[in-house]
């Protein structure tokens, strides 16, 4: 049965969970772990970042795609059979509620805990006469200089006002008695949360009882106290914050483009003036002020939310960095597989064998070692990569940069569409240039997702191919936060493969056929398909079914057609997606056999894996790829196979089985799109995927070894 015969046959509206509102659902997740009693209090803190984090993301794209819809009649239904003003107003009913709660959490709950561990939010009005003075001059040398305030007249028009940009809406009064509107701009270069103590002593360790303290005052607060050195000569009768959300999701023509580069720069400017979606305003800010913003962004009532409490508690997470270890988790750090000690060099252990990285519980360096290795290596002809997301002070660009400098051959695709790391892709693919990297932005159409390395060198049998594949960026940071798998491997084939991919890349090519990987756009979604049909023949041929997915989320319709198709043959399905999943689990007739959970916790899952029984001969991939719309059809993603016996079983023990026991973490999806807890008895062990895998490795006499399972 081909891809399209089983959506044909499955594609019912009770079939699937509406996308906008399983990521709902998936921020809801992220709010319950920051409500979690269990979590130290900085760890609270850092969920209600993420989920402010997340909302404003989902603003920017997703809110903004549907407003964009309603305003252009658009009515048709998505296959889950809802209109994009029916998901409008879904989105809306559910979102309010989750906001009440984190406003309150924060203000009510985290707030005066902080306080408790001598950590102060605290108003102006709070501080000591000495302290009002020390900050007024900090105002005046710091803040001052960088405002602007501007007035809104007949003869000055209603200010431009930027993306997530914080301002003050102020009313002044002139001596003749006219009042006027005025808006000031909360300036981004600046800390959203001055740490008093250090602005008025900045050596000064401060300390109460031997504990640290400190003390922080919103900038917004402290510009607001001194406005009126803002407006001398004039009264301020009042003031409000307010915040807006623009559209970001700006579409690229580059088919009529002659350069990619430019388009993209003139892109990130344009965003900066798209259509405002969403305008937050503190709880008192006075009708007419309303009126006034609403009418000059050019929105409705219906696109205002009222914030009773702190807006843009995204900003929190500057708390994080705070030296007060006692109200985080236990500190973490990544270990390195003792295989690394058995040679001299990376590059005689892949002849031997593959290395299988896990992050973050496995470190990241022997990743940017290989690159500084074949940087280095006289022997290495050239290197070839991907970069999606690097970060902006990558050691494995300084790496490509010296490999260029000591004339090897070296070509890098710098994906400039990865959305809101574009400028950061830009500024890297111009430092690569500047020294003869052959730089590609990617084919026109697609983004290029698949992260992969290959080396290719000059050996005593003639010229190797060494390749790194990974679920994840080529991020050092990142590597510490989000668990992803690296492979490294010298596999003929998949060299081969990877070598292919790579000129498909820079040159042209109508290369369809590959040897062992998955590639999309080109054959990922059939091939996927087929491997879950194999295991549809296998049941219906008196066998044993069973698929394991981990993905970040699931979406496509053909895919989960197919999973609905396995589940009623007898296939056993469990599916450990974190965030977005449009299957509808558990459903007699049609998914009755499928479970679904979700792991939400301490690092941010992102790793791809997919395990399918095939009659007793195990197979597992890992990969870029989720089962999405966008990365099947609209990306270049790989998807490879571990076929070595001991790697499958690392990842079967390792990851899948502990993550399918995770039930500390872990919450499983009903047919109503509710999560709850995995149930536990009284004597059942608790089980922490993720803390497990930290515990996984111990140091022996320096060095690391497995425990045993």
């Amino acid at each position: 049965m081909s891809g399209k015969e089983l959506l044909k046959k499955y594609n019912q509206p009770q079939n699937f969970f509406n996308r906008d509102l399983s990521w709902i659902e998936f921020n809801r997740r992220v709010l319950e772990e920051a409500l979690n009693p269990d979590l130290p209090l900085l760890e609270k803190v850092k969920f209600i970042s993420i989920f402010h984090s997340n909302l404003d993301e989902f603003y920017m794209i997703r809110m903004s795609g549907l407003k964009e819809q309603i305003a252009a009649n658009v009515s048709e239904p998505t296959i889950d059979g809802l209109t994009p003003l029916e998901q409008l107003q879904k989105i809306e009913k559910l979102l309010k509620p989750m906001l009440t709660r984190v406003i309150d959490l924060w203000a009510k709950e985290v707030v005066p805990a902080l306080r408790k561990e001598n950590i102060n939010i605290v108003g102006f009005d709070d501080l000591t006469t000495g302290e009002k003075e020390l900050m007024t001059e900090y105002f005046k040398r710091e803040v001052y200089p960088v405002l602007t305030p501007l007035a809104f007249d007949p003869g000055r028009p209603f200010p431009y006002i930027s993306n997530l940009s914080l301002s003050l809406a102020i009313l002044v009064k002139k001596p003749n008695g006219e009042e006027h509107f005025a808006r000031v701009k909360v300036p981004t270069i600046l800390p959203r949360l001055l740490q008093i103590d250090q602005v008025i002593s900045p050596k000064k360790k401060v300390t109460a009882n031997g504990q640290y303290c400190a003390k922080f005052m919103w900038l917004g607060t402290l510009i607001k106290a001194n406005l009126s050195l803002l407006f001398p000569g004039m009264e301020v009768i009042e003031a409000h914050r307010f915040r807006i959300t623009r559209d970001t999701d700006i579409e690229l023509q580059e088919d009529e483009a002659d350069d990619l580069l430019r388009v993209i720069e003139e892109n990130i400017r344009q965003r900066r003036f798209g259509r405002v979606v969403r305008l937050e305003v503190e709880k008192d800010m006075p009708e007419f002020m309303l009126d006034t913003l609403t009418e000059n962004l050019q929105i409705t009532r219906d696109d205002v939310h009222v914030i009773d409490g702190s807006l843009g508690l995204s900003d929190v997470m500057a708390l994080y960095n705070l030296p007060v270890h006692h109200l985080k988790a236990r500190p973490y750090y990544p270990v390195i597989p003792k295989v690394f000690d058995e040679e001299d060099d990376i590059f005689t252990i892949l002849r031997q064998k593959d290395i299988l990285l896990h992050h973050p519980y496995h470190s990241f360096n022997p990743v940017i070692d290989f690159i500084k290795l074949a940087a280095k290596d006289p022997d290495v002809l050239a290197i070839k990569q991907t970069l999606y997301r690097v970060g902006t002070d990558s050691p494995i660009i300084k790496y490509l940069i010296e490999a260029a400098e000591r004339g090897k051959q070296v070509a890098v695709l710098v994906e400039l569409k990865a959305r809101f790391d574009e400028q950061n892709n830009i500024f890297w693919a111009r430092e690569l240039e500047k020294v003869g990297v052959h730089v590609v932005y990617g084919l026109v159409g697609l983004k290029t997702h698949a992260k992969m390395t290959l080396v290719v060198r000059k050996e005593f049998d003639g010229v190797k191919k060494y390749v790194h594949m990974a679920t994840g960026n080529y991020n050092a940071s990142t590597a510490k936060l989000y668990t992803d798998f690296g492979f490294f491997t010298s596999d003929e084939d998949i060299c081969s493969d990877i070598s292919d991919i790579f000129n498909y890349l820079t040159g042209y090519s109508k290369q369809t056929e590959f040897k062992k990987l998955l590639v999309a756009p080109i054959n990922m979604r059939e091939r996927m398909v087929s491997l879950i049909l194999r295991e549809v023949e296998n049941v219906k041929d008196g066998g044993e079914g069973k698929i394991i997915f981990k993905l970040n989320a699931l979406v496509d319709p053909v895919i989960i057609s197919a999973l609905y198709e396995a589940s009623n043959v007898g296939v056993k399905i469990e599916l450990i997606v974190r965030g977005i999943c449009c299957l509808i689990p558990q459903v007699k007739g049609l998914s009755e056999n499928i479970k679904v959970i979700s792991i939400v916790g301490r690092y941010l899952e992102h790793s791809r894996v997919f395990y399918f029984y095939n009659n007793g001969e195990e197979e597992i991939y890992l990969g870029s790829a989720d089962m999405m719309q966008r990365n099947l059809d609209r990306r270049v993603e790989i998807i490879f196979p571990l076929e070595d016996t001991k790697l499958k079983n690392e990842i079967l023990k390792t990851m899948i089985k502990i993550a399918l026991k995770d039930n500390v973490k872990a919450r499983e999806l009903h047919p109503d799109m509710s999560y709850t807890m995995i149930e536990t008895s009284v004597n059942e062990r608790h089980t922490d995927s993720q803390e497990w895998l930290m515990n996984h490795t111990i140091k022996v006499k320096g060095k690391y070894i497995k425990k045993k399972i």
